[in-house]
């Protein structure tokens, strides 16, 4: 006897005079257990990971293995393996490698989506982070690029190993504005700079984030920074 589902989650049903019923009942709840307030623990992973009951990835074009053949769809962790569920357009995820929610838009997990049209347009929220090791001299490059095409909100900042030198302070920035995202910040742990800007900024081509050291130089420390923007999404071609 073929399998019935039902719903935008796919559940198994029973069906009548159905032998060993426990075994569709416990589908269905690990199907619920990992759908409802979707976490996905990335998008990208092309190699499934080792099972972990409850477990939830999306899985990628090029997938292999126990995932071979089952692109865009949600590989949940079961009973040892993997059951498959199908996700409807417009269904939201908390997508923890990237840090943000995901919309699925019918081909692909969208990260940050805030809004998404008939046709793919949309707004999304973007976050990009990363830990630096604080170079010597005046000033130092973060290797961090603001992304283009971009409005930014602001960039945050955590030292996690005191910044050392011979500088009193030190400032967050960019190319021909030093001071854009904070300045006179602490040098000890747990300082912290929290660069909000009056109002968003539109960055048309990538800007790496700068340190500049105020009253000396860098000798060295440890920090995390935290990029945070909106992006505008154009409609799709078909």
């Amino acid at each position: 006897m073929s399998e019935q589902v039902t719903g935008c989650h796919g559940l198994p049903l029973l069906q009548p005079a159905q032998a060993q019923k426990h075994v569709t009942v416990n589908e269905s709840l690990l199907r619920l257990d990992g759908l409802v307030n979707l976490v996905l623990q990335g998008t990208a992973r092309v190699q499934p990971p080792a099972v972990v009951e409850g477990e939830c990835w999306g899985v990628p074009a090029g997938a292999m293995g126990a995932w071979e053949g089952q692109a865009g769809r949600i590989a949940i962790g079961a009973n040892g393996g993997w059951v498959f569920a199908t996700p409807q357009r417009g269904q939201r995820a908390f997508v923890l490698d990237r840090g943000a929610k995901g919309v699925w838009d019918g081909q692909e997990w969208r990260g940050g989506a805030l809004t998404l049209g008939m046709w793919g347009g949309g707004i999304s929220a973007g976050i990009l982070e990363a830990e630096v090791a604080v170079g010597t001299g005046a000033v130092a490059a973060t290797g961090v690029e603001i992304p283009s095409h971009v409005l930014v909100l602001g960039v945050t900042a955590r030292v996690v190993e005191a910044i050392t030198g011979t500088l009193d302070a030190w400032a967050l920035g960019v190319e021909g504005a030093a001071d854009r995202y904070g300045s006179g910040l602490g040098l000890g742990v747990n300082s912290w700079s929290q660069g909000l800007l009056s109002a968003p900024m539109a960055v048309w081509a990538p800007e790496e984030l700068l340190l500049t050291a105020l009253g000396g130089a860098f000798a060295g420390g440890r920090l995390r920074l935290a990029v945070h923007y909106l992006a505008l999404r154009v409609p799709d071609t078909v």
